[in-house]
């Protein structure tokens, strides 16, 4: 929630979106330095990380003794047994460790040491898996490329810190306990919330993740931690690590971390609102000095792309039930699409646009939720947002109301549109959506969408607390 006060692309990494058997896995020196550091430093354990559709982080191990070898030819297992990937009959996939992902976990346990590295997935042909997630942001940001543009993002990442099994007592049933009463920007005392953040933040920057700063947000056990700007293949990668180390850190505290985006209600949910920002060399494509609140043509054809394609690309953005729980008036987060310089209400928010830091200018998309898949998201947004580009849509104009305030009538006199109200609304949309098959790929698309429904169809099925509470005994 913090406006992102430093150059934006300070973090960028450098050419990172090349096809599997291009520069990452033939890179000899980023290997040999992975096999000098693995010899030099007593490695015990490597991790090959990847994630499945939904963005669940996926991982096996393997001996010093075949790193070499999975660098140069990968490793085989067995895609069948991962949501998303192949069926039993054509079971087969290569894991190709990316040698510039190398990094030692920022824990020794017992002695071990352990490093890992992410992977790119191939069918046993060694052409790229269209439906591994990574590659489905790789080829975005080819076609972004092409175009001439690098896409950078910067996401704020909300959680909530539990007591871990520590379950309390309310009016609709048991709920997890917060580990303080904090709000917003709240400097506990508690020497347990210092040392998770100070832990989390030191693993962190250990494995080479910059992170900009820190803040207790506004429900209490709710903390924000916000990345430094970077292209968006590497940022993905980043929301992965510091969701599985931020929960690692708070598993040797006692404690639960959980990103799910409304665990508590009455309170505001967690988000990860994403700042973004396409290049065009070393020039922000999104700044012209000469319009009047500094933003270009481009940037203002991308806003209109991802206003108008925002409710088809939703059921990825906010991809479980508990999602839209956070999608409601009156909790900061977006429930209707818009866009404002000012204004926390809209979907697409507009920083102040520093003059003297042109590289500075980005928009702000403010539906994303801490739960997502990373790789399908930024995907998404990035076609979304490029294909309002391409196709000259029309930014609509500013909104200047506090939505939130708004009836149901008034909106609809406006033409405001609202996202989806629940998962099955967000799923139906994204079944009709081209933009969305065209960017994941059919095979991802067909799976994501099974996938989505079934768990549609378990939640209309549960009878829960609230309804036990409210109705069991006066009818």
């Amino acid at each position: 929630m913090v406006d992102h006060g430093g150059q934006a692309g300070a973090g960028y990494i450098g050419e990172q979106a090349m096809p599997v058997g291009e520069s990452q896995v033939e890179d000899e020196s980023g290997a040999q330095y992975v096999i000098k550091t693995v010899e030099e430093r007593g490695v015990q354990f490597v991790q090959l990380w990847f994630t499945d559709v939904l963005g669940t982080l996926k991982a096996f191990s393997i001996a010093p003794a075949e790193v070499e070898g999975a660098l140069a030819d990968g490793m085989t297992f067995d895609g069948s047994a991962v949501d998303g990937f192949s069926r039993v009959q054509e079971s087969d996939m290569v894991a190709h460790p990316d040698p510039s992902t190398f990094e030692l976990l920022p824990w020794d346990d017992g002695g071990s040491l352990t490093a890992r590295m992410f992977c790119d997935i191939a069918n046993p042909d060694g052409t790229p898996f269209e439906g591994s997630p990574r590659e489905v942001l790789r080829r975005t940001i080819r076609r972004a490329r092409a175009a001439g543009y690098d896409f950078f993002v910067g996401p704020e990442i909300e959680f909530f810190y539990f007591a871990d099994g520590d379950i309390g007592e309310g009016p609709n049933g048991s709920y997890p306990h917060p580990i303080d009463s904090g709000s917003y920007f709240d400097l506990t005392a508690a020497e347990l919330c210092g040392d998770l953040r100070r832990g989390s933040i030191q693993a962190l920057e250990e494995m080479g993740i910059p992170v900009e700063h820190t803040q207790h947000e506004d429900a209490p056990g709710q903390y924000e931690i916000d990345l430094r700007y970077t292209d968006a293949l590497t940022m993905a990668d980043t929301v992965m690590t510091t969701r599985m180390i931020i929960k690692e850190i708070a598993l040797r505290h006692g404690v639960l971390a959980s990103f799910m985006p409304k665990p508590l209600s009455g309170v505001q949910g967690s988000g990860m609102h994403t700042h973004l920002s396409l290049f065009d060399g070393e020039s922000n494509a999104f700044y012209d000095p000469n319009d009047p609140i500094g933003l270009s043509q481009v940037a203002k054809g991308f806003v209109a792309g991802l206003l108008r394609h925002a409710p088809e690309i939703t059921a990825v953005t906010n991809q479980w039930v508990n999602s839209y729980k956070r999608l409601v008036p009156g909790y900061e987060a977006p429930a209707h699409v818009s866009w404002a310089r000012n204004n926390r209400s809209a979907l697409i928010r507009v920083p102040v646009i520093r003059r003297t830091k042109p590289d500075t200018t980005r928009i702000e998309y403010r539906a994303i939720d801490s739960a997502c898949n990373p790789y399908l998201s930024f995907a998404l947004i990035l076609a979304a947002g490029m294909k309002g580009l391409e196709e000259g849509y029309e930014l609509p104009p500013e909104t200047a109301v506090n939505l939130f305030d708004l009836s149901a009538r008034d909106l609809e006199t406006m033409g405001v549109v609202q996202l989806p109200h629940n998962l099955f609304e967000a799923v139906s949309l994204m079944e009709n959506s081209q933009l969305v098959v065209d960017t994941v790929g059919a095979h991802a698309f067909e799976w994501f969408i099974r996938n989505k429904l079934e768990e549609w169809h378990v939640f209309r099925e549960h009878v829960s607390e609230f309804e036990l509470d409210k109705y069991l005994k006066i009818l």
